[in-house]
């Protein structure tokens, strides 16, 4: 899948998936959303919500750290 941004958000729609969509809008951080689970699995993703950044896969605590930190 082609995405336009270097920020892609790997959600099934859990609650840290929903918290950590909040967190990006907040910051007004530009983002891609994939959900489809086939996409994810030829990742090697095998929990949600994950963060790509720039070609790096973040789990959701390493996630609320960038969104955190970004933009400061």
């Amino acid at each position: 899948m082609e995405t336009k941004n270097n920020i892609v958000l790997y959600t099934i729609g859990c609650p840290n998936c929903k918290t950590l969509e909040r967190r990006l809008n907040a910051k007004k951080i530009e983002y891609d959303i994939i959900s489809d689970v086939d996409i994810m699995n030829e990742k090697g993703i095998k929990s949600a919500p994950m963060l790509e950044v720039n070609g790096e896969i973040l789990n959701f605590g390493k996630a609320l750290q960038w969104v955190n930190k970004y933009g400061v």
